[in-house]
C-alpha cells in the first residue's frame, strides 16, 4: 500500500507528464505548491515508487515517467472529477439541441465533438443492427417506370432505394403493397426482414398481386440490403500530433489496424457495459499496446447495449477529462435514442 507522500508524488508525476510529455525530476516536483517536503525526501519516495513499478526511468533523462502500472493505479484510485470548460459544455449542448432527422448523423457529430475537444481519435460503434427495427415504409412513384422506397428505422436512419416499377403494377396495386408492408413489417428487426418477406408477406402478395413474381423480385431489391458495420471515426490524424508517435512504423501499424473496421467494431462491441479503460498492454491488439482506449456504452432503457463510444490516444492520456466526456456523451446518446423510440 502506498503512503500518502508516495501517492502525492505519483499524482504530481502523472499530471505533469500528461501535460508536458516530459520526464519530471525531484527538483521540478519540489516546486509544486502541494509539495511541502524536501527534494531529498522526494528522491527517496521516487526511488520507492520506481522499485514498486509505478514510475520508470527513461533512457534520455534523469527524470521519471509513469509506468502502465502507475496509470492503472491512478485511474482506479486517484483520478479526480474533471470539470469541462463552459465552451466544451456549450459545444455538447448545441450538438444535442439541434433538430436531427437521423440518429446516424448525431452519432457522426458526436464523434467530431469528441475528437475536437480532446485531440484524440474518436471511434463510435453505431446502434447494432439486431437492435434496429423498421419504423416506416413509403414508396413514392418518380415516373411511370421508377419509384423510390423510403425506409425509416427506429434509430432515425433514413434509407432511399430506387427501383424499377413492373409495367403491370397499377397505382392501386402500389397502395395495397404499401399497406401490407407497413402492417406486417413495421416493428420488425432489420435482420428479420428477409425472413418476414419470404414468409407471411409473400403469402399476402400472392393473394393480392396479379404478378406476384415480378412484385416479389423488386421488393427484394427495395427492402433487402446488406447492413454494414456502422463504425464512425474522427480525428485519425490527431494521433500523429502526439510525441509518442513520431515513429513512422508505429504510426503505420496503428493506422492499419484502425482501417480494419470489423476488428475495431468487435473490440468496441465486447468492451462491456459502462466505462472501461484499457491501458497499453491491456489492449488485445499488438498495434494498440502503446495506446490507451477508453470506451463507454450507450443503451436502451439502461439495459440493452446499442453501441459504444471510445477515445484512442497515448497512454499519456487525460484520463479524467476523457472519462467525464464519455460519461456525458454516452448518457446524451442514451437519452436521445430513448426519446426517438
Amino acid at each position: 500500500m502506498l503512503t500518502e507522500r508516495q501517492i502525492l508524488v505519483l499524482v504530481v508525476i502523472i499530471d505533469e507528464f500528461i501535460q508536458t510529455a516530459q520526464p519530471i525530476g525531484s527538483r521540478a516536483i519540489a516546486k509544486k505548491a502541494e509539495i511541502t517536503f524536501s527534494p531529498a525526501t522526494i528522491r527517496n519516495e521516487m526511488a520507492d515508487l520506481e522499485e514498486l513499478g509505478y514510475i520508470e526511468k527513461t533512457h534520455t533523462s534523469s527524470g521519471r515517467v509513469p509506468s502502465e502500472k502507475g496509470y492503472r493505479f491512478y485511474v482506479d484510485h486517484l483520478m479526480s472529477p474533471f470539470r469541462l470548460s463552459k465552451q466544451d459544455m456549450l459545444t455538447i449542448q448545441q450538438t444535442f439541441q439541434k433538430e436531427m432527422i437521423e440518429f446516424e448523423l448525431l452519432v457522426q457529430k458526436s464523434a467530431r465533438v469528441l475528437s475536437d475537444i480532446t485531440n484524440y481519435t474518436s471511434i463510435i460503434l453505431g446502434p447494432e443492427v439486431f437492435e434496429t427495427t423498421l419504423k416506416q415504409i413509403q414508396i413514392i412513384s418518380l415516373s411511370d417506370h421508377t419509384a423510390v422506397a423510403i425506409l425509416v428505422t427506429s434509430t432515425g436512419h433514413v434509407e432511399h432505394r430506387h427501383f424499377n416499377v413492373p409495367p403491370t403494377m397499377q397505382t392501386s396495386d402500389l397502395e395495397k403493397l404499401i399497406n401490407i408492408l407497413n402492417d406486417r413489417l413495421v416493428g420488425v428487426p432489420i435482420v428479420q426482414l428477409q425472413q418476414k418477406l419470404y414468409g407471411e408477406v409473400s403469402q399476402l402478395l400472392q393473394r393480392y398481386s396479379s404478378d406476384f413474381q415480378t412484385t416479389y423480385s423488386f421488393l427484394k431489391d427495395a427492402l433487402l440490403d446488406k447492413q454494414p458495420v456502422k463504425l464512425y471515426m474522427d480525428g485519425k490524424t490527431n494521433i500523429m500530433l502526439q510525441p509518442e508517435f513520431n515513429d513512422i512504423h508505429k504510426i503505420q501499424s496503428l493506422y492499419t489496424v484502425m482501417e480494419k473496421e470489423d476488428k475495431m467494431a468487435n473490440i468496441l462491441r465486447t468492451s462491456g457495459k459502462g466505462i472501461k479503460v484499457s491501458i497499453g498492454q491491456e489492449n488485445e491488439l499488438d498495434e494498440m499496446q502503446d495506446c490507451s482506449l477508453i470506451t463507454a456504452t450507450y443503451t436502451l432503457g439502461g439495459e440493452k447495449q446499442l453501441g459504444t463510444i471510445a477515445l484512442l490516444g497515448p497512454t499519456r492520456m487525460e484520463y479524467s477529462k476523457v472519462v467525464t466526456l464519455l460519461n456525458i456523451l454516452s448518457q446524451r446518446l442514451t437519452d436521445t435514442f430513448h426519446s426517438w423510440r
